[in-house]
């Protein structure tokens, strides 16, 4: 989407025969959105189409989240809790608990006692129930022409997977096709930029391509922007967090009847939730884990009371195109979207940190925020949902 409406934007420099200036100096809003050492900060869109329990697809205006490493469903019938689906739960905190004791959690279905395995995919919450964000693709096979015969070319047949366009939905029990939905944020530096693209974008809805083979007919969107509602509910998050994490390890002391204390009474605890892939790196070497060092750096803070309990994080590699310099991206190791690290420190520090997690959660962590790496989310309500709250 960045590079889509920075493309859309140059297009129209080139009817104002202004493209051979230097964009630098003179590129105006332009450069305040994608040269300034301030730049607005595409995220990414995520699937904004819900899967009812029945079976039916409705669009949501909801915000979308992807499932924490952490998450486990059945792995016979692995999906939130239907008649056909054993439903998700979390296993952050009792992985922790029955660490800091040093027993092994090794859980079971709650359902049919059956084996569990991980489970991904795209989420929102509705009125206190989840639900899962599928998108459904296909298979173009196209064939090459022959540009002197106008006729196919042997040995010149490939296939393309796109995302389909549109997606089933009833009405009055008739079969009703809606166009596919995303949905997304752009975090600009000030008000007056952000009104400007707003207007922008909104001026400009139909005439958007994205993604690959565009020049074949692929790709066209329609965009539209609104003003965002502020999200407030951080500190709330924070202290269910932290109550669920008191009351479970309270739980399992007495289970266990261990006299070693699970939590430090004196410290408060937090997630930090990757919600896209990341590229962290720390002295100038990639990592998949979010030390308290980077973690203290991204925030603008020092605290050395900051420490890191656990982590669970997995590793892929990301390229791509910049069709800008008409060359192939690095190839970079990312920390895969869903990897869970759960901090602590004192108390006392928690007022301060508060301020801070709330810019972390729009501007992300990690390089190459600006393209939608690097986003996060503190202490998801998800880690509060456990084995015997199955949903």
């Amino acid at each position: 989407m960045r590079g889509a409406i920075a493309n859309l934007v140059l297009d129209q420099f080139d009817q104002a025969n202004i493209r051979n200036q230097n964009l630098q100096t003179n590129g105006g809003d332009f450069r305040e959105l994608f040269l300034s050492d301030n730049p607005a900060i595409f995220q990414n869109l995520y699937p904004a189409v819900a899967t009812r329990e029945n079976g039916n697809q409705e669009y949501t205006n909801a915000p979308v989240y992807w499932l924490p490493a952490t998450a486990l469903s059945s792995k016979t019938n692995s999906g939130f809790i239907s008649q056909s689906k054993n439903g998700v739960f979390d296993t952050l905190i009792d992985r922790f608990c029955a660490d800091q004791l040093g027993w092994i959690y090794d859980p079971v279905c709650p359902k049919d006692g059956g084996r569990l395995d991980s489970y991904s995919t795209f989420f929102s919450r509705q009125d206190g129930k989840y639900y899962p964000h599928k998108v459904s693709k296909r298979i173009l096979t196209r064939v090459g022409i022959n540009r002197h015969r106008s006729t196919a070319e042997d040995d010149v047949l490939y296939s393309l997977e796109v995302i389909n366009e549109q997606y089933p939905t009833k009405d009055n029990n008739k079969l009703v096709w809606q166009n596919m939905k995303f949905a997304g944020g752009i975090v600009v530096p000030t008000e007056e930029l952000a009104d400007r693209l707003l207007q922008f974008i909104n001026c400009n809805c139909e005439h958007l391509r994205i993604g690959t083979s565009t020049s074949r007919g692929l790709g066209k969107v329609r965009i539209t922007a609104t003003a965002p509602q502020k999200d407030n509910s951080l500190e709330n998050r924070l202290h269910k967090f932290q109550a669920a994490l008191e009351n479970r390890a309270q739980m399992w002391q007495q289970a266990i009847s261990n006299n070693k204390e699970i939590l430090e009474t004196h410290r408060f605890y937090f997630v930090v939730g990757l919600q896209s892939d990341a590229i962290l790196e720390e002295n100038w070497h990639k990592t998949m884990v979010v030390s308290p060092t980077m973690l203290a750096s991204y925030a603008n803070i020092a605290d050395p009371s900051l420490k890191l309990h656990t982590a669970y994080s997995s590793y892929s590699y990301r390229s791509g195109w910049n069709s800008a310099w008409g060359l192939l991206k690095d190839v970079e190791l990312v920390t895969n979207k869903g990897s869970v690290y759960l901090f602590s420190c004192d108390k006392a520090m928690m007022g301060e940190w508060l301020g801070r997690l709330q810019i972390l959660e729009m501007v992300g962590i990690g390089r190459r925020t600006v393209e939608g790496f690097g986003q996060m989310r503190v202490s998801d309500e998800f880690h509060s949902v456990f084995r015997e709250e199955v949903v």
